[in-house]
C-alpha cells in the first residue's frame, strides 16, 4: 500500500469527529467564541434538536473581512498571541471549531466590528468556502449552522431524539451561563423560549448565586453555603448545598476551572470526600465550585473537547477543595435544608381537597370559621393540669433556643419541641447518631487510632499478589491501626485491628483493602473506611427508636444538637429534624 496525504476535506471531517460529537458540541464551541469576543448578550436558536439549525448571535467584538477568511481555516486563532500553550486565558485556543463545523454542515458567519461601516459574511458548505462579501448586520457576530452532519451521514444516524439533543444543548448553555453571570443568555427552539438568563450585576457572590438559583433551582439558592478559600495562589469560590439537599445522581454538581466547565474525576472525588461523613454512598450533594489558578498550573490542552484538565499539583487542589467544603459545612452548624420542611408540608397537605377559594364561593371563609377556636375558650377543655409540663426548662421561653423546648415524645421515637414561631420534630435516633459520630471523630483527631489485639489472630487467605501488596504496606497499615504479618505465600495473619471496628468482619476488611490497594496503590482506604465505621458505630451506639425519654433527656439532646456541627442530618444524609413554621401549619388547617 502506498502512503499518501489525505485531501484537506477528509482531514477536516476527521477533525470534526473529535470536535463536533453532537449538536451540543457545536453550540458549546460557538458560545465559547462569543464569550471570548467580549459579548454581553448571547442568543441561541436551535431547531430540530440542532439538525436543521443552530444560530448563535452576540454583541461581541466582531470580525473584519480578512479575519473572517482566516477564521474558517484550521488552526487559525486570535487567542494565542504569544503562541504559548502554558498561558491560555480564553475558553477557545485551538482554532479548530469553525473549520470543523463547516466541514460537516452548511455554515455561514456574518460579523461586524464596532465602528465598522458594514458587516461581512462568509459561507462554508461541506468544507467549500465562499466569500467574504458585504452584508447588513449590527455590531457583533451571527453564526448559523444548517443541516449539521449532512456531509457525514453516518454520524447523523447516531444522533438521539430531538428532546435528548435539545437537553444536551440546554445543559451546555446553562453550564457556561453559570460560569459567566455577567452575560445574558437566551435559548429558543424557534417557537418558544427555553432559557432566559438575565445578566446579573453587583457583588460576584450575589450575582453568581442569582445565576445558580436560576439554573439549579430556588431550593439551592435558599440552602446554599458560600465557599471562599485560597492556598498557594489557587482560589476556590462558589456555593454548596446542605447535605440534606441531595439527589440520586451527580447531575447537580458543576465544576469550573478558570471559567471553563470541566468534568474531572479528581474534582468530583474531592467533593465526595468532603461529604463522606454526611451522605450515603448513593446520594450526591448540590455543588457549584469555581477554581481559579495560574494558567501554568493547569493543562487544558488534553482533548479537543476541552472538558478534561490536568493539574500540576493535584494533591494541593484536592486538599483545598476538601478543606474548604468541610469548613463551610461545619460553619452551617445544626442547620438543615428548607426542602425538608417543604416536603413534610407537601406530604401533610390534603391533596384530594379542591383548592380553597376555588369553585365554591366563600369556601375559604367557611373553612376558617370551622377551624376557629370556640368563643370564650382559652385552653383546651380536655387538657389535664400539667399536661404541657416539659420539665426544668419549661419556664424558659421557646424562643431562647433555635430548636426550642421539648414538649412531648411521640411513639417513643420523635421529640416535639416548641420554638418561637413554630414546632420542631426531631428523630431521636437519627439525631443522637450524628452526635455520637461527631464524638468519635473528635476522639480520633485527639488520640489517634487506638488498636485492639485479637484474642485469636485471624488468618486471611488471599492470592499471592494481594498478600504481597498488603505485606509491602504493613508498616503504613500499622500506623492506621491494622497489624498484619505475612503467613505463607498466599495469606496474612491479622493480630490487631482498630479498636473502633469492634466485632468487624476482619477477613472482608482485609480482602477489600487488598483489592483497593491494587487499584489506587495507596494506603488511604483504611482511613476512609474508618470514617464509614464511625457512622456504623454511631448508629449502633445511639439512642434507639422506642426508648422513652424524660423531659430533661429530650432537652439535653436538643441543646447538644444546637452546639454540634452537622447535627441537621444523620451520617447518611437524612434529616434529623423537621421545622414547621406556625404560619405553614395554620395554612394546613385553613386558618390562612
Amino acid at each position: 500500500m502506498t502512503i499518501r496525504l489525505l485531501p484537506e476535506s477528509v482531514v477536516n471531517r476527521i477533525a470534526a469527529g473529535e470536535v463536533v460529537e453532537r449538536p451540543a458540541s457545536a453550540v458549546k464551541e460557538l458560545v465559547e467564541n462569543s464569550i471570548d469576543s467580549g459579548a454581553t448578550r448571547i442568543d441561541v436558536v436551535i431547531k430540530d434538536g440542532g439538525r436543521a439549525l443552530i444560530s448563535v448571535a452576540d454583541d461581541g467584538g466582531g470580525m473584519t473581512a480578512e479575519e473572517l477568511e482566516l477564521a474558517v481555516q484550521r488552526h487559525a486563532t486570535s487567542k494565542l498571541p504569544g503562541d504559548d500553550l502554558s498561558a491560555i486565558a480564553t475558553l477557545g485556543f485551538r482554532g479548530e471549531a469553525l473549520p470543523s463545523i463547516g466541514a460537516v454542515s452548511r455554515l455561514s458567519i456574518t460579523s461586524r466590528p464596532p465602528g465598522a461601516e458594514s458587516a461581512w459574511t462568509m459561507a462554508v458548505e461541506g468544507g467549500r468556502k465562499r466569500g467574504p462579501r458585504p452584508a447588513a448586520h449590527p455590531p457583533g457576530t451571527r453564526v448559523e449552522v444548517r443541516d449539521l452532519f449532512f456531509a457525514t451521514p453516518a454520524r447523523l444516524k447516531f444522533l438521539k431524539s430531538v428532546r435528548t439533543e435539545m437537553g444536551h444543548a440546554v445543559e451546555t448553555i446553562n453550564r457556561l451561563g453559570m460560569a459567566h453571570p455577567g452575560i445574558g443568555f437566551s435559548l429558543s427552539d424557534g417557537t418558544r423560549s427555553v432559557i432566559k438568563l438575565a445578566p446579573a450585576g453587583g457583588d460576584l457572590f450575589a450575582a453568581r448565586l442569582d445565576r445558580l438559583g436560576a439554573v439549579m433551582g430556588r431550593a439551592f439558592a435558599a440552602n446554599a453555603l458560600a465557599v471562599d478559600a485560597e492556598r498557594e495562589g489557587i482560589r476556590l469560590t462558589g456555593h454548596i448545598g446542605l447535605p440534606t439537599l441531595n439527589r440520586g445522581n451527580a447531575a447537580m454538581q458543576f465544576l469550573f476551572v478558570n471559567g471553563r466547565p470541566v468534568r474531572d474525576k479528581l474534582l468530583f472525588g474531592a467533593v465526595r470526600g468532603a461529604y463522606r461523613d454526611f451522605l450515603a454512598s448513593d446520594r450526591y450533594p448540590f455543588v457549584a465550585l469555581f477554581l481559579e489558578l495560574p494558567a501554568a498550573a493547569v493543562d487544558v490542552n488534553v482533548h479537543p473537547a476541552k472538558t478534561e484538565v490536568r493539574f500540576r499539583d493535584s494533591g494541593l487542589v484536592r486538599g483545598l477543595i476538601v478543606g474548604a467544603l468541610k469548613h463551610a459545612l461545619a460553619a452551617a452548624g445544626h442547620r438543615a435544608s428548607t426542602t425538608v420542611s417543604m416536603a413534610a408540608l407537601g406530604a401533610a397537605h390534603p391533596g384530594t381537597l379542591p383548592p380553597l377559594g376555588g369553585h365554591r364561593r366563600g369556601l375559604a371563609e367557611e373553612a376558617a370559621a370551622f377551624h376557629a377556636p370556640l368563643p370564650n375558650l382559652e385552653t383546651p377543655p380536655a387538657a389535664p393540669p400539667g399536661a404541657a409540663s416539659g420539665g426544668a426548662e419549661d419556664t424558659d421561653a421557646p424562643g431562647a433556643y433555635p430548636l426550642g423546648v421539648a414538649r412531648a415524645q411521640v411513639h417513643e421515637t420523635y421529640i416535639v419541641a416548641q420554638t418561637a414561631d413554630g414546632i420542631v420534630i426531631v428523630d431521636q435516633h437519627a439525631a443522637h447518631e450524628r452526635l455520637v459520630h461527631e464524638r468519635i471523630k473528635a476522639a480520633l483527631a485527639a488520640d489517634g487510632v487506638a488498636r485492639q489485639g485479637l484474642l485469636i489472630p485471624e488468618v486471611v487467605e488471599l492470592d499471592e499478589a494481594a498478600a504481597g501488596r498488603l505485606a509491602a504496606r504493613a508498616g503504613e497499615l500499622e500506623e492506621l491501626g491494622l497489624l498484619i504479618e505475612p503467613f505463607g505465600p498466599g495469606a496474612v495473619v491479622v493480630r490487631e485491628v482498630p479498636a473502633l471496628l469492634g466485632e468487624a468482619d476482619v477477613k472482608g476488611l482485609v480482602r477489600d483493602l487488598a483489592h483497593d490497594l491494587a487499584e489506587v496503590d495507596e494506603a488511604l482506604t483504611l482511613k476512609d473506611r474508618l470514617g464509614d465505621v464511625c457512622a456504623t458505630m454511631a448508629c449502633h451506639g445511639s439512642v434507639r427508636a422506642g426508648r422513652r425519654l424524660n423531659a430533661a433527656e429530650m432537652n439535653a439532646l436538643l441543646r447538644e444538637m444546637e452546639a454540634t456541627p452537622h447535627s441537621g442530618q444523620c451520617s447518611h444524609g437524612r434529616p434529623t429534624y423537621v421545622e414547621l413554621k406556625l404560619a405553614d401549619i395554620e395554612k394546613l388547617f385553613g386558618r390562612r
